[in-house]
């Protein structure tokens, strides 16, 4: 059993555990299709779940052509997989990584787009955000089998490697990564690109509702099925998955969260968890624990989950305040919650040992 698949293992046990479950017939996607209550008799629901992006991703679709449009769904999310992938041999990924330091890749237009957003960021973030981390998340392999503890030394030899300012951005979709042994790692990003990519097709469609969980990153569509708003839940950091901390309420909006307990090991009782700072090459600590991302705009929450989980509670909202629909609640080690001021009467917490600061 490949590693891929052991993960896909382990996420349908925890979900069936859980009580978490999506009822499926024997087709490709896992889908089921129920009528579904609404001012519209003709509407139906279908869902299905499909491991992408090295995450279950589910989708729950409403509308009268409830299962074609999940099928495009799905297929549309496969589809950036197999190019925004850095370890699917054939992706645009892939290839760049591979002729860094040799020679420019001429991507898919979805890739070079992608990747002129990962430049904005970093740009916004001073180059906390960079997707030339590669090196660097392939040096801890935290999450895989090679995961470990590297030395300080060999640290500062990968920071060399990451520099978003050596991507070169060429006529006709053409993308060079300028140094040998530098690498693209789209991990950040990429699952709110696809949300956004399929909410694009979604609206062109008119689809009357629509939910899809890409492991720690909501997307909604409209409002639900029966005119009432969504409630999206914040994983609660430090008790077990599928508790939360804290609700949002909304329509046409994106929830991601980045957080310590996502994927992690520890050694000398020190927890090392996956989000890398690109600047000292270790894992962030700026005693955040949880850091969610609320906007309509799925690229913006999840490359920007990341980055303020890095940057502290401070620079995070000196950043958030200056951009246009993005609203935060950073969670700390210290039992507070840093929340938008814009969140009010639209977030609910669902703990009371919880100082609420509203910024």
């Amino acid at each position: 059993m490949n590693y891929k698949r052991f993960l896909f293992a382990i996420l349908i046990l925890l979900i069936i555990i859980s009580g978490i479950y999506f009822i499926g017939r024997e087709n490709p996607n896992n889908s089921v299709s129920s009528p579904e209550p609404s001012n519209n008799s003709e509407v139906t629901k279908s869902e299905g779940s499909e491991f992408l992006m090295d995450t279950l991703v589910r989708v729950r679709i409403h509308d009268e052509n409830s299962e074609q449009v999940l099928d495009e769904v799905l297929n549309k999310l496969s589809y950036l997989e197999d190019i925004f992938s850095k370890t699917i041999e054939d992706s645009d990924i892939n290839k760049i990584n591979l002729n860094a330091g040799v020679k420019p890749v001429k991507v898919n237009e979805e890739t070079y787009k992608l990747l002129e957003e990962t430049n904005k960021f970093a740009k916004i973030t001073d180059g906390v955000f960079d997707p030339t981390i590669g090196p660097l998340v392939s040096l801890w392999g935290i999450g895989t089998e090679e995961e470990q503890l590297p030395s300080e030394k060999k640290i500062k030899e990968t920071i060399e490697r990451v520099e978003y300012k050596k991507i070169e951005f060429q006529e006709n979709n053409k993308i060079f990564l300028a140094e040998k042994d530098m690498s693209i790692d789209l991990g950040a990003i990429a699952k709110g690109y696809a949300a956004d990519y399929v909410i694009s097709y979604l609206n062109e469609k008119d689809v009357d509702s629509a939910f899809i969980n890409m492991g720690g990153n909501v997307s909604v569509h409209r409002d639900k099925v029966d005119g009432s708003l969504w409630n999206i839940g914040i994983q609660d950091p430090v008790r077990n998955r599928g508790n939360i901390i804290a609700a949002v309420e909304g329509e046409d909006i994106s929830v991601v969260t980045s957080g310590n307990y996502e994927r992690f090991f520890i050694e000398d009782g020190v927890r090392y968890h996956h989000i890398i700072n690109p600047e000292t090459g270790y894992p962030a600590r700026k005693g955040i624990i949880s850091s969610t991302v609320i906007s309509n705009n799925s690229s913006y929450a999840d490359a920007l989950s990341t980055s303020f989980y890095i940057l502290g509670v401070e620079k995070s909202f000196e950043i958030a305040q200056e951009m246009e629909d993005v609203n935060i609640v950073l969670l700390t080690k210290d039992d507070k919650a840093y929340v938008s001021e814009e969140l009010k009467g639209q977030i609910t917490f669902t703990v009371d040992d919880l100082e609420i600061i509203y910024r």
